[in-house]
Protein backbone atom coordinates (compact mmCIF):
# COMPACT_ATOMS: atom_id res chain seq x y z
CA UNK A 1 0.00 0.00 0.00
CA UNK A 2 1.60 3.29 -0.93
CA UNK A 3 1.45 5.76 1.79
CA UNK A 4 0.27 9.25 1.84
CA UNK A 5 2.92 11.82 0.77
CA UNK A 6 2.92 15.52 1.75
CA UNK A 7 5.58 17.62 0.56
CA UNK A 8 6.07 20.83 1.40
CA UNK A 9 8.77 23.96 1.60
CA UNK A 10 10.81 25.94 4.31
CA UNK A 11 12.37 28.97 3.52
CA UNK A 12 16.01 28.54 5.61
CA UNK A 13 18.99 31.40 4.98
CA UNK A 14 19.65 31.58 1.13
CA UNK A 15 16.97 29.07 -0.11
CA UNK A 16 14.08 27.24 -0.01
CA UNK A 17 14.05 23.25 0.70
CA UNK A 18 11.68 21.15 -0.65
CA UNK A 19 10.62 18.27 1.65
CA UNK A 20 8.45 14.76 1.89
CA UNK A 21 7.05 13.34 4.72
CA UNK A 22 5.04 10.18 5.18
CA UNK A 23 3.36 7.99 7.48
CA UNK A 24 3.08 7.59 11.40
CA UNK A 25 5.45 6.76 13.54
CA UNK A 26 8.98 7.73 15.09
CA UNK A 27 10.93 10.08 12.99
CA UNK A 28 13.19 8.45 10.63
CA UNK A 29 15.51 11.14 8.57
CA UNK A 30 16.71 10.14 4.92
CA UNK A 31 19.51 11.90 3.76
CA UNK A 32 21.62 12.23 0.82
CA UNK A 33 23.85 14.47 -1.05
CA UNK A 34 23.68 14.93 -3.92
CA UNK A 35 21.02 12.42 -3.90
CA UNK A 36 17.45 14.08 -3.44
CA UNK A 37 14.45 12.84 -2.22
CA UNK A 38 13.18 10.77 -5.19
CA UNK A 39 16.77 8.49 -4.68
CA UNK A 40 15.20 7.27 -1.32
CA UNK A 41 11.50 6.97 -1.99
CA UNK A 42 11.33 3.39 -2.27
CA UNK A 43 12.67 3.01 1.20
CA UNK A 44 10.82 5.66 2.67
CA UNK A 45 7.46 3.86 1.41
CA UNK A 46 8.38 1.16 2.94
CA UNK A 47 9.85 2.22 6.16
CA UNK A 48 6.39 4.61 6.38
CA UNK A 49 4.41 1.63 7.38
CA UNK A 50 5.55 2.29 10.88
CA UNK A 51 7.51 5.13 10.82
CA UNK A 52 7.08 9.07 9.89
CA UNK A 53 9.57 9.45 7.50
CA UNK A 54 11.05 12.71 6.36
CA UNK A 55 13.29 13.00 2.75
CA UNK A 56 13.80 15.98 1.64
CA UNK A 57 16.14 17.61 -2.06
CA UNK A 58 19.52 19.46 -0.35
CA UNK A 59 19.73 22.86 -0.88
CA UNK A 60 20.48 23.58 -4.33
CA UNK A 61 20.03 20.30 -5.86
CA UNK A 62 16.70 20.08 -7.41
CA UNK A 63 13.31 21.43 -6.15
CA UNK A 64 15.10 22.90 -3.16
CA UNK A 65 16.29 26.33 -4.71
CA UNK A 66 18.90 29.02 -3.77
CA UNK A 67 18.74 32.75 -3.48
CA UNK A 68 22.53 32.41 -5.02
CA UNK A 69 22.96 29.65 -7.56
CA UNK A 70 26.73 29.97 -7.23
CA UNK A 71 26.52 29.64 -2.89
CA UNK A 72 28.77 26.47 -1.83
CA UNK A 73 26.95 23.52 0.08
CA UNK A 74 28.84 22.58 3.37
CA UNK A 75 28.06 20.05 5.40
CA UNK A 76 27.83 22.72 7.91
CA UNK A 77 24.85 24.64 5.77
CA UNK A 78 23.43 21.10 5.18
CA UNK A 79 23.15 20.27 8.54
CA UNK A 80 21.78 23.91 9.82
CA UNK A 81 18.68 23.00 7.19
CA UNK A 82 17.92 20.06 8.54
CA UNK A 83 18.01 21.47 11.96
CA UNK A 84 15.74 24.18 11.09
CA UNK A 85 13.34 21.26 9.24
CA UNK A 86 13.56 18.54 12.48
CA UNK A 87 12.44 21.96 14.08
CA UNK A 88 9.94 22.82 12.21
CA UNK A 89 8.16 18.92 12.07
CA UNK A 90 8.53 19.47 15.96
CA UNK A 91 8.87 15.28 15.92
CA UNK A 92 12.13 15.05 17.04
CA UNK A 93 14.41 13.50 18.08
CA UNK A 94 15.16 11.81 15.11
CA UNK A 95 16.97 8.95 13.80
CA UNK A 96 18.94 9.98 10.67
CA UNK A 97 20.01 7.45 8.06
CA UNK A 98 22.34 9.45 5.59
CA UNK A 99 24.14 8.15 2.58
CA UNK A 100 27.45 9.15 0.97
CA UNK A 101 27.57 13.12 1.37
CA UNK A 102 24.31 12.59 3.43
CA UNK A 103 26.28 10.70 6.21
CA UNK A 104 28.31 13.95 6.23
CA UNK A 105 25.37 16.11 6.91
CA UNK A 106 24.35 13.36 9.78
CA UNK A 107 27.75 13.79 11.45
CA UNK A 108 27.92 17.37 11.30
CA UNK A 109 24.14 17.74 12.47
CA UNK A 110 24.87 15.35 15.36
CA UNK A 111 27.96 17.44 16.29
CA UNK A 112 26.27 21.00 16.45
CA UNK A 113 22.93 19.59 17.53
CA UNK A 114 23.13 16.90 19.74
CA UNK A 115 19.75 17.33 20.97
CA UNK A 116 18.05 16.49 17.65
CA UNK A 117 19.20 13.29 17.02
CA UNK A 118 19.23 9.96 18.80
CA UNK A 119 20.69 8.03 16.58
CA UNK A 120 22.62 8.75 13.52
CA UNK A 121 23.40 5.93 10.65
CA UNK A 122 26.42 7.04 8.75
CA UNK A 123 26.18 5.23 5.49
CA UNK A 124 30.16 4.95 3.79
CA UNK A 125 30.60 8.61 4.35
CA UNK A 126 33.44 10.05 2.50
CA UNK A 127 35.66 11.45 5.10
CA UNK A 128 38.64 11.46 2.81
CA UNK A 129 40.94 13.59 5.63
CA UNK A 130 40.90 9.89 7.70
CA UNK A 131 42.59 8.36 5.17
CA UNK A 132 46.77 7.91 5.63
CA UNK A 133 46.55 8.91 1.67
CA UNK A 134 44.35 11.87 2.00
CA UNK A 135 47.21 14.29 0.15
CA UNK A 136 47.47 12.12 -3.09
CA UNK A 137 43.26 11.78 -3.23
CA UNK A 138 42.39 15.51 -2.58
CA UNK A 139 44.90 15.98 -5.76
CA UNK A 140 42.37 13.70 -7.38
CA UNK A 141 39.40 15.27 -6.52
CA UNK A 142 41.11 18.54 -7.65
CA UNK A 143 41.71 17.54 -11.08
CA UNK A 144 38.43 15.89 -11.83
CA UNK A 145 36.35 18.54 -10.76
CA UNK A 146 38.75 20.78 -13.28
CA UNK A 147 38.38 18.25 -16.27
CA UNK A 148 34.54 18.27 -15.33
CA UNK A 149 34.54 21.87 -15.34
CA UNK A 150 36.50 22.39 -18.82
CA UNK A 151 33.78 20.33 -20.32
CA UNK A 152 34.71 16.81 -20.38
CA UNK A 153 32.07 15.02 -18.59
CA UNK A 154 32.99 11.55 -19.50
CA UNK A 155 36.64 11.86 -18.42
CA UNK A 156 35.56 13.54 -15.58
CA UNK A 157 33.38 10.32 -14.53
CA UNK A 158 36.27 7.96 -15.26
CA UNK A 159 38.64 9.51 -13.09
CA UNK A 160 35.64 9.77 -10.47
CA UNK A 161 34.86 6.32 -10.39
CA UNK A 162 39.09 5.25 -10.75
CA UNK A 163 39.51 6.91 -7.47
CA UNK A 164 36.32 5.83 -5.70
CA UNK A 165 37.65 2.49 -6.67
CA UNK A 166 34.65 1.88 -8.49
CA UNK A 167 34.60 -0.65 -11.82
CA UNK A 168 31.92 -0.76 -14.17
CA UNK A 169 31.32 -2.40 -17.30
CA UNK A 170 32.98 -1.32 -20.85
CA UNK A 171 30.76 1.97 -22.41
CA UNK A 172 28.49 2.41 -18.88
CA UNK A 173 29.38 5.81 -18.42
CA UNK A 174 28.79 6.67 -22.22
CA UNK A 175 25.44 4.82 -21.73
CA UNK A 176 24.74 6.81 -18.00
CA UNK A 177 26.76 10.30 -18.65
CA UNK A 178 26.63 10.68 -22.69
CA UNK A 179 23.86 11.36 -25.00
CA UNK A 180 20.69 13.23 -24.26
CA UNK A 181 20.03 14.19 -20.68
CA UNK A 182 18.06 15.73 -18.37
CA UNK A 183 18.73 19.13 -17.84
CA UNK A 184 17.48 19.32 -14.38
CA UNK A 185 19.98 16.06 -13.59
CA UNK A 186 22.86 18.02 -15.09
CA UNK A 187 22.48 21.01 -13.15
CA UNK A 188 22.57 19.03 -10.53
CA UNK A 189 25.60 17.65 -11.14
CA UNK A 190 27.17 20.54 -11.99
CA UNK A 191 26.81 21.67 -8.95
CA UNK A 192 27.96 18.94 -7.14
CA UNK A 193 31.24 19.06 -9.07
CA UNK A 194 31.87 22.76 -8.59
CA UNK A 195 30.11 23.58 -5.04
CA UNK A 196 29.90 20.65 -2.82
CA UNK A 197 32.36 17.68 -3.43
CA UNK A 198 35.60 19.21 -1.60
CA UNK A 199 33.22 20.29 1.11
CA UNK A 200 32.01 17.05 2.04
CA UNK A 201 35.33 15.36 0.89
CA UNK A 202 37.28 17.57 3.01
CA UNK A 203 35.22 17.81 5.66
CA UNK A 204 36.69 16.40 9.24
CA UNK A 205 34.32 15.47 12.29
CA UNK A 206 35.65 16.66 15.64
CA UNK A 207 35.80 12.97 16.46
CA UNK A 208 36.67 13.81 20.34
CA UNK A 209 33.12 15.26 20.57
CA UNK A 210 31.76 12.26 18.33
CA UNK A 211 33.02 9.99 20.77
CA UNK A 212 31.38 11.85 23.74
CA UNK A 213 28.18 12.68 22.03
CA UNK A 214 25.02 11.00 24.06
CA UNK A 215 23.71 9.41 21.34
CA UNK A 216 23.36 6.12 19.45
CA UNK A 217 26.26 6.37 16.51
CA UNK A 218 26.38 3.61 14.25
CA UNK A 219 28.36 3.41 10.74
CA UNK A 220 26.98 1.46 7.67
CA UNK A 221 29.24 -0.17 5.23
CA UNK A 222 27.68 -1.98 1.65
CA UNK A 223 28.10 -5.84 1.77
CA UNK A 224 29.31 -5.32 -2.16
CA UNK A 225 31.52 -2.09 -1.40
CA UNK A 226 34.79 -3.77 -0.22
CA UNK A 227 37.71 -2.20 -1.28
CA UNK A 228 36.52 0.94 -2.29
CA UNK A 229 37.23 4.37 -1.03
CA UNK A 230 33.89 4.79 0.67
CA UNK A 231 34.59 1.72 2.50
CA UNK A 232 37.58 2.96 3.73
CA UNK A 233 36.85 5.54 4.78
CA UNK A 234 33.74 4.14 6.73
CA UNK A 235 36.30 1.99 8.06
CA UNK A 236 38.65 4.45 9.18
CA UNK A 237 35.92 6.77 10.96
CA UNK A 238 34.28 3.04 12.65
CA UNK A 239 37.81 2.72 13.95
CA UNK A 240 38.22 6.19 15.14
CA UNK A 241 34.68 6.05 16.88
CA UNK A 242 35.44 2.60 18.46
CA UNK A 243 32.44 1.24 16.73
CA UNK A 244 32.08 -2.15 14.68
CA UNK A 245 30.74 -0.93 11.35
CA UNK A 246 26.99 -2.19 10.29
CA UNK A 247 26.80 -3.80 6.87
CA UNK A 248 23.73 -3.37 4.62
CA UNK A 249 22.59 -5.01 1.57
CA UNK A 250 24.38 -3.88 -1.80
CA UNK A 251 27.19 -1.14 -2.16
CA UNK A 252 27.04 2.86 -2.13
CA UNK A 253 23.60 2.94 -3.17
CA UNK A 254 22.17 -0.07 -1.55
CA UNK A 255 19.13 1.77 -0.08
CA UNK A 256 17.90 2.83 -3.83
CA UNK A 257 18.94 -0.58 -5.61
CA UNK A 258 18.00 -2.96 -2.94
CA UNK A 259 15.20 -1.63 -0.67
CA UNK A 260 13.18 -4.37 0.36
CA UNK A 261 16.62 -5.76 1.65
CA UNK A 262 17.93 -2.55 2.94
CA UNK A 263 15.01 -1.79 4.88
CA UNK A 264 14.58 -5.17 6.52
CA UNK A 265 18.13 -4.69 7.34
CA UNK A 266 17.17 -0.94 8.62
CA UNK A 267 14.31 -2.55 10.42
CA UNK A 268 17.36 -4.97 12.60
CA UNK A 269 19.20 -1.69 13.84
CA UNK A 270 16.53 1.09 14.54
CA UNK A 271 15.38 2.04 17.65
CA UNK A 272 13.17 -0.38 19.32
Amino acid sequence: MTPTITTATLDVPGARLYYEVRGQGPLVALLGAPMDAASFAPLADLLAADHTVLTTDPRGINRSRLDDPEQDSTPQSRADDLSRLLAHLDAGPATILGSSGGAVTALALAQARPEQVHTVIAHEPPLVNLLPDRERLHAGTDDLIATYLAGDVIGAWAKFMKQADITLPEGALEMMFGGDRDPQHIQDERRWFAHEMIHTNRWLPDLDVMRSLPIRLMVGIGEDSAGELCDRTSRALADALGVEPVLFPGDHTGFADQPDRFCARLRAVLPQ
